[in-house]
């Protein structure tokens, strides 16, 4: 497996779907899609905050989310297939079809990050994609790592940066469990606006122009 592609929740449902159409015309490269949770994600959140469920329960269900959130997006994607393991997936991905990865019965069976939500689907995508000596992509609604929060004037976009220091950001549009794990197995991750697929792709097939592909790669070294 060359990629894999965490298309985020925010993303869902047309512009995840218009993505992965994109992606499935437009690149020969082994790759699998995982889905973020979105807004049924969301709400367990705030379920958790009247009812104060616990992490397991918290952390089950909003991979359970995630599962939703990737059977709806493989019904819209002609030459994708949501699965269960990962065998299933490279079978797909050497058929050159698009598998949607589906990662609750996975999850809970290895069951290998805190259950916590400092853990989301970025964390989860990173631990597939390195059992899968993949790449990671971040798909989401923001062109990426921000000096300050997107929406402030003097914002701007960092193409560059290491996990160590993006620790020091706090919150941003990535989990900080993601750049810990970045950082333990020295590894990257891409973080790019899914709305534009020609940014995505332009990753993806290994033609990225620095100058005109709105971009953040998160360095774990």
């Amino acid at each position: 497996m060359d990629w894999i592609v965490k298309v985020g929740g925010s993303l869902f449902p047309e512009n995840a779907v218009k993505l992965v159409k994109a992606i499935s015309e437009s690149t020969e490269e082994k790759l699998m899609i995982i889905c973020g949770g979105g807004s049924f994600a969301n709400q367990i959140r705030d379920y958790d905050s009247q009812m104060k469920f616990s992490a397991t329960a918290n952390h089950e269900s909003a991979i359970m989310c995630m599962d939703i959130i990737g059977r709806l997006l493989a019904d819209k994607i002609p030459d994708a297939e949501a699965v269960y393991d990962l065998n299933s997936a490279k079978s797909l991905a050497n058929e050159n079809k698009i598998p949607i990865l589906l990662p609750s019965r996975l999850m809970h069976y290895l069951d290998p990050l805190e259950h916590s939500w400092n853990v989301t689907s970025d964390s989860i995508s990173f631990y597939i994609a390195h059992l899968l000596q993949a790449k990671l992509l971040i798909a989401t609604d923001v062109d990426g790592i921000y000096t300050r929060i997107p929406s402030a004037k003097d914002a701007k976009l960092i193409n560059e940066i290491s996990a160590k220091k993006l620790l020091s950001f706090g919150e941003t549009s990535i989990d900080t469990s993601l750049s810990e794990l970045l950082i333990e197995f020295g590894s990257n991750c891409y973080i790019v606006n899914g709305k534009y697929p020609e940014r995505t792709l332009s990753i993806i097939n290994a033609c990225v122009d620095v100058d005109n592909t709105q971009y953040t790669l998160v360095r774990g070294d």
